[in-house]
């Protein structure tokens, strides 16, 4: 009779607590998810791109960043397994002109701000360019150097077949800001489209000598012999980058510039030869 007087009903306030307080428990969790799902949907509504990097992104960079851009794209495709980059390199003016007359492209890099105003006054970039680097010519000649040019000046010497770019090309107006600085008179054999024209025709033999950018003797290795010149601080080349309008691979031509302008970008530039703007 003493056990039979215990009350079941006693324990019901306790269970209904805990109820209540498994219920606040996922109340508060599913407010959680609900606030991780908003942030993630104002995030894709505001451009950015919460999913991974896919398809094909066409670069058209000056001939000078050859060597430099052929690695970061290598960089940038490790990174960004579902990634292709198509690197077409030229004169910067030649590159303008091609997009100008609709060439298809993601992403233009140019050796010179000059080249890049052109177009963007034709209303093709895709927001503001930025510089990444900056460049100065050198002067290219053979291993032997049997014209016995030392600087500047020895290239204005008879019988010195001498190469430069094209002064459309920024190498040639650097080369023509040169040479008005120091009241020079050049008599190139040849006007070159590039500067890697220009490199060709001296480590090549068929030029005592060229006007070429630091950046480009170093990456010929032992093929041409570089002489520095003073002058050269009278011309210096800013580069800039900028993704274009037309672009049909918007997100991954904005990580491509990112990784250009960030610090891997920077490294492969300097030790390539390239300045800091």
């Amino acid at each position: 009779m003493i056990f039979a007087s215990r009350k079941p009903a006693a324990r019901r306030p306790f269970r209904a607590a805990r109820l209540s307080a498994v219920v606040g428990v996922l109340a508060i969790t599913t407010a959680a998810l609900a606030g991780c799902a908003g942030a993630q949907s104002s995030g894709t509504a505001s451009g950015s791109s919460t999913g991974q990097l896919s398809g094909t992104v066409t670069v058209f960079a000056a001939a000078s960043l050859k060597a430099s851009f052929t690695e970061i794209a290598s960089k940038f495709e490790a990174a960004n397994p579902g990634t292709k980059v198509k690197l077409s390199f030229a004169g910067s003016s030649d590159l303008v002109t091609q997009l100008t007359q609709g060439a298809p492209a993601d992403v233009f890099a140019s050796a010179d701000t000059t080249n890049m105003k052109k177009l963007t006054d034709a209303s093709l970039a895709e927001g503001q360019p930025v510089n990444f680097a900056t460049n100065v010519l050198t002067i290219a000649v053979p291993p032997s150097n049997t014209a016995g040019v030392s600087g500047f000046r020895d290239l204005a010497k008879p019988g010195v077949r001498l190469v430069v770019c094209a002064p459309k090309v920024p190498c040639g107006a650097a080369t023509q800001s040169v040479a008005k600085s120091t009241g020079t008179t050049l008599a190139p054999v040849s006007e070159e489209s590039s500067v890697t024209d220009v490199l060709g025709k001296v480590s090549s033999g068929e030029a005592d000598a060229g006007l070429v950018y630091v950046t480009d003797v170093k990456s010929a290795g032992d093929k041409v012999k570089g002489i520095a010149f003073p002058e050269s601080s009278n011309a210096v080349n800013t580069y800039p980058i900028v993704a274009l309008r037309a672009s049909k691979n918007k997100d991954a031509a904005k990580a491509f510039i990112a990784m250009v302008t960030g610090s891997e970008g920077r490294q492969v530039l300097q030790s390539a030869g390239f300045g800091v703007p």
